[in-house]
């Protein structure tokens, strides 16, 4: 019996039976000929390969990708016959590592399937980052898959190897004439900076320029070259001044894991920070403000110099004709010690007035950590002038670009080209030929950073690493590595990193490494990195004067794209700014007043004519609470790179909107306006503004908090014959009991910002597709949970919330996340024909992919609208070409093997992650107990970086989604739309403002 039992060892034996021949052409005809012959290459007729197509039919395409995930993170390639020991099969690993770009930090964990990363988390064990990502961090794990990279190094833009590259760069910085220039974006690795010096000091004249597409030189002049250690979560009166701290400047997500700690409400100690903002757009942050009051950039100046006077004594005084100006600066003399108050200018005179005031309000060793300032922007706009000039001058040999892409983002990108063309040696480090790498005589393409070794310092004493999760998948090289190289350095760069960790390591090096590399960070005080410190200016300020024009224009940072880097990310392209709701491309944002009295409607096509008289033409949006008199475009857009297929066509760059005074960029120039008598509509994703007199966001103040924690939330009663009663007291439903566990969430609106991490987080997590411009027009955006904004229908600082119609000038802002509410009496459920959504036994409505016919009937009868139609197989469809880098083999690696991919004419909604509730149960149940609180999180969850949104299971009454809804259930805590008795498993907790 025995002797009868044949087992094959592979697909190459058992290719070759005539069984398998004749099973595969009946599965597969159009691949394998019924005259192939087993085995061959080459059928016998027909002029079609027989194995290599059938091996591609099967994923074997991606074989590139799959032989470097079994690579992860060691260096040496293991045949997938012989497993490798880190890698079981259906089984997660996770590496800590770092993300970073422009500023935006984090410290993660990479998690892994086989090898191939498919989800980025937050590193609970940092300090700075230990819950939440930005979104940015979660779309970026997508760029590893873009089959846009360069898959080798380029010379003049030809094919080339790396032995041949490095001849030739070797031979020419031997010969090379005049200074040798090394620019790059803000560098926070101490090794890496180690390295570009060791490597400069090969030179005579050798300099390492810094700058950032979005500067903060002017902050660092004031500060001595580094950022001040800003600590809001100190600050009771925070004074914030055109600075987006929440959404993009500086350091986002630390700031919101400050900010948001002085803005939950605990019953026993109802106390909040009040929040002033000033600012000409309506940005991420003064959505989150209590007061917020619109500026124009010319009077940005005069409003500084009235806290800095009222604030430092210096001068007549406060004088300013703002009620809320008046009460800014008293409310700050009044907290002295607890004060702080931050200035996104980038005019130098104006940051020295900002650190006189906070200095004069004692914030330096309270609101400000004057030991540990921050180092994510470094940038400095006068080095960078001055070495364009250089270049013009002839007086530059040879030009490395890393991180940096100034023909595309500077302001002075005509004479960085025309520099360009006076450089002998030219190389760019960038993952494709983009707008600087094109001047190049050399690409030499850099990892994506998740195949990379690395080391970071955001803040000084505050150090993480980054680890390879994969093996290169293309034939690209560490910049590093390449420094190294040329500069006769034998050593790789992971044996450099190792090197120069060892004057810090306690004890036996290995093991000290082998700690930090698991734990992801070092904290200890230990501080690697050396900022060259910069003269600060005149202790009395020189401010740059914006002269008053008619229109004048604003150049911002968008939370998704930011300064143009992730434009060729389809994710980040459909996310939605957190305020206009708006995807896919740019547009003028304009205040409502302005656009009656131009006759301009929303999606009308104007003409832009800049200070430098270039025109651009972009459709005009309108936005509440835009200054009047100014209009605001985001960066990052209008890339023409032919590497970049997302982002071709999307909007206009207006980086040229940016003027340049005394070796300043300043983010803000006078425009002209022009009907073109076009229209191009705009992708939004919501499209009303307010609630509709509903009860379906609640907000309120502390001070009636305060008087009554019971009275600040409306709660319904339903008229009967017996009196009023609540909703749920009457019901045509049988109540479901649930013996084991009952799930659900708690969504405090106080807490969240808006940002859309937990938007993007839920779109990994769960294979949801991206489906493009033109089907966001047709709303059928995919978003399984969405971020609704809604505008008061009163002024900013009133008291009065009430939401109506028509928003104000000026509105107030509430964010709230919207999402399936896993009703108890789910109206879904009761209409479908085939029992496609129905009600598990521990409260989650679920939905059976392959049981569903699409007849949409839940989607109609669902009131929170938040059930999604594929209209389309999104991941498998020509007709979502810009989606390639999801589309194509290589991008589908990024799906999680966990989730199931729907197709056309499914309906699909959020599961509460239900893959991760299971595998939670799975867990204990192996250790023979109870799944304990906070084991079993969300993606959303996971991903907030202010704690927002608590998932937990009701039947633990330890829990602590348990104990805050005992604690909440008359005061704060409410359910959407409450009045139709769909008993949601989610509950909201009402916002709430500190208004005088």
């Amino acid at each position: 019996m025995q002797d009868r039992i044949k087992y094959w060892k592979g697909i190459e034996e058992l290719e070759n039976t005539p069984e398998f021949a004749k099973h595969a052409h009946n599965e597969f005809p159009e691949f394998l000929p019924v005259n192939s012959e087993p085995g061959g290459d080459e059928p016998s007729s027909g002029g079609k390969t027989v194995r290599r197509d059938f091996l591609k039919l099967l994923g074997f395409s991606m074989a590139a990708v799959s032989l470097a995930s079994c690579e992860a993170p060691v260096r040496k390639a293991i045949p997938y016959l012989n497993k490798p020991v880190d890698v079981e099969p259906g089984i997660a690993n996770w590496y800590a590592s770092t993300y970073f770009l422009n500023g935006d930090y984090n410290s993660i964990l990479v998690k892994t399937r086989e090898g191939r990363p498919i989800k980025i988390e937050p590193n609970p064990m940092s300090e700075l980052t230990p819950f939440g990502t930005s979104p940015r961090a979660q779309g970026s794990l997508l760029g590893l898959y873009d089959t846009n990279r360069l898959r080798y190094p380029l010379i003049k833009l030809d094919e080339a190897n790396w032995e041949e590259v490095d001849r030739q760069i070797r031979a020419r910085l031997a010969n090379v004439n005049g200074k040798v220039a090394f620019v790059s974006s803000t560098i926070i690795s101490p090794t890496t900076n180690k390295l570009i010096n060791e490597f400069g000091a090969g030179f005579a004249n050798f300099e390492h320029v810094t700058y950032d597409a979005h500067s903060v030189s002017g902050l660092l002049q004031a500060n001595g070259g580094v950022i001040p250690g800003y600590d809001f979560s100190k600050a009771d009166v925070i004074v914030g001044i055109n600075a987006d701290f929440l959404g993009t400047w500086v350091a986002p997500v630390p700031f919101a894991k400050q900010y948001i700690q002085t803005r939950k409400l605990d019953a026993d100690n109802p106390k909040m920070s009040r929040h002033y903002q000033f600012e000409t757009m309506y940005s991420l942050t003064g959505a989150n403000a209590d007061f917020r009051q619109p500026i124009r950039p010319s009077e940005e100046a005069a409003l500084v110099t009235a806290l800095y006077k009222g604030i430092t004594g210096q001068g007549a005084g406060a004088a300013s004709d703002s009620k809320v100006v008046a009460t800014a600066i008293k409310e700050l003399l009044a907290n002295r010690g607890k004060a702080l108050v931050v200035s996104g200018s980038n005019d130098p005179g104006i940051q020295v007035m900002i650190t006189a005031i906070n200095s004069a309000l004692g914030a330096e060793g309270t609101t400000i950590d004057t030991a540990s300032p921050y180092y994510v922007k470094q940038g400095s706009d006068g080095n960078m002038i001055r070495l364009i000039n250089e270049m013009n001058a002839g007086t530059v040999g040879a030009v490395f670009f890393y991180d940096a892409n100034p023909v595309y983002n500077h302001p002075l990108s005509a004479k960085v080209v025309s520099g360009l063309s006076k450089v002998d040696l030219k190389v760019s480090f960038a993952d494709r030929v983009d707008e600087t790498a094109k001047f190049c005589d050399f690409v030499t393409p850099d990892h994506h950073y998740l195949e990379s070794w690395n080391d970071f310092e955001p803040k000084k004493g505050y150090i993480s690493l980054a680890q390879p999760a994969i093996s290169p998948i293309f034939t690209t090289r560490q910049m590093q590595d390449s420094l190294l190289t040329w500069g006769g350095n034998t050593l790789n760069y992971y044996e450099y990193l190792r090197n120069n960790w060892r004057p810090i390591a306690t004890g036996d090096f290995n093991a000290f490494w082998e700690q930090v590399l698991h734990d992801g960070v070092l904290q200890n005080g230990t501080s690697m990195l050396s900022v060259a410190a910069v003269a600060a200016p005149l202790s009395t300020p020189s401010v740059k004067v914006i002269p008053t024009s008619p229109i004048e224009g604003v150049l911002y940072e968008k939370v998704s794209i930011g300064t143009g880097e992730l434009a060729g990310n389809p994710w980040l392209q459909e996310l939605p700014d957190p305020i206009s709701k708006a995807t896919w491309g740019n547009y003028v944002a304009m205040p409502r007043k302005m656009a009656e009295e131009m006759g301009v409607v929303q999606g009308d096509v104007l003409i832009v004519t800049l200070a430098n008289g270039q025109n651009i033409e972009l459709p005009a949006l309108m936005q509440p609470g835009q200054a009047n008199g100014t209009v605001s475009i985001a960066m990052g857009y209008g890339r023409k790179v032919e590497a970049l297929p997302v982002a071709k066509g999307l909007g206009e760059n207006a980086y040229p909107l940016a003027t340049v005074i005394d070796n300043v960029v300043l983010y803000t120039g006078p425009v002209k306006l022009e009907k073109t008598g076009a229209v191009s509509p705009i992708a939004q994703t919501q499209t009303h503004h307010t609630i509709m007199d509903r009860l379906v966001v609640q907000a309120s103040t502390l001070a009636k908090y305060k008087e009554n924690p019971k009275e600040v939330t409306t709660y319904i009663r339903l008229a009967t014959h017996d009196g009023p009663v609540k909703p749920a007291t009457i019901s045509l439903w049988d109540d479901y009991e649930y013996k084991n566990h009952h799930w659900g969430m708690v969504i405090d609106l106080n807490s969240c910002i808006g940002c859309g991490a937990c938007t993007m987080s839920c779109n990994v997590e769960n294979n949801i597709p991206v489906v493009g411009k033109a089907e966001v027009l047709n709303r059928r955006e995919m978003h399984w949970m969405r971020i609704d904004r809604y505008y008061s229908a009163v002024e900013h600082e009133e008291k009065d919330y009430a939401t109506m119609e028509d928003p104000a000038e000026n509105p107030a802002v509430v964010f709230q996340p919207m999402l399936c509410q896993h009703c108890n009496h789910a109206p879904c459920e009761t209409v479908c024909p085939v029992a496609a959504t129905m009600h598990s036994s521990e409260g989650i409505n679920q939905m059976v992919y392959n049981r569903c016919v699409g007849t949409r009937y839940c989607a109609n009868n669902c009131p929170y609208k938040v059930r999604r139609f594929n209209w389309f197989a999104y991941a498998n469809n020509d007709k979502f070409d810009f989606n390639e880098p999801m589309n194509s083999d290589l991008g589908k690696m990024v799906l999680n093997p966990d989730v199931t991919v729907r197709g056309r004419g499914v309906m699909e909604k959020c599961s509460f992650c239900v893959q991760r509730v299971q595998l939670g149960k799975l867990e204990a149940k192996r250790e023979n107990r109870r799944p304990k609180d906070g084991e079993i999180v969300t993606a959303c969850a996971q991903s907030c970086p202010t704690e927002a949104i608590v998932f937990g299971d009701m039947k633990d009454p330890e829990s602590r989604i348990s104990r805050i809804l005992a604690r909440q259930q008359g005061e704060r805590a409410f359910h959407v739309l409450e009045e139709l008795n769909v008993q949601p498993n989610i509950t909201y907790l009402t916002k709430i403002r500190n208004l005088a």
